[in-house]
C-alpha cells in the first residue's frame, strides 16, 4: 500500500524535525524512536541493512519491503503525526484511503499533469 509508505516517510520526517527542538516532548521523542525501530525492522525484513537518507530511496526501500502492510508500523507513523501535528491529525489529514484510482497525489502543495487513455 503506497499510501501507507508515504505516511511512514512523512512521520519519519516530522519526528526527526520535532525531535531536534528542545521543546519536543518525551512522548514525541519516544514515539519517533519507536517508529525508527519499527522502520529498521521492516527494512531488514526486506533485505536492507541501512535506512536510506533520501526520502525517495526510503520510500522505494519501504515499498520493496512491503512495509505499508505492517499495521504496527503504520500505527506508529500515525501516532508520531498525531503528536507532531495534532490539528492536521484531528482534521483527518493523515487518514487517506485510495483504492482502484488513477492519478492520485497525496500531500500538500502538489502539482500534476495527467494524460489518461490513448
Amino acid at each position: 500500500m503506497i499510501e501507507s509508505v508515504d505516511l511512514v516517510v512523512a512521520a519519519l520526517a516530522a519526528g526527526a524535525t520535532a525531535g531536534m527542538t528542545e521543546t519536543a516532548s518525551t512522548a514525541v521523542k519516544d514515539a519517533y524512536q519507536g517508529l525508527k525501530s519499527l522502520t529498521s525492522r521492516a527494512l531488514r525484513r526486506g533485505g536492507s541493512d541501512d535506512e536510506p537518507t533520501d526520502p525517495e530511496e526510503l520510500k522505494a526501500a519501504l515499498t520493496a519491503a512491503d512495509a505499508g502492510s505492517d499495521p504496527e508500523l503504520v500505527a506508529a507513523a500515525r501516532r508520531v503525526l498525531e503528536l507532531t501535528d495534532p490539528e492536521g491529525a484531528s482534521a483527518g489529514k493523515y487518514r487517506v484511503n485510495v483504492r482502484d484510482s488513477q492519478g492520485v497525489q497525496i500531500g500538500d502543495g502538489n502539482t500534476m499533469t495527467l494524460n489518461f487513455g490513448k
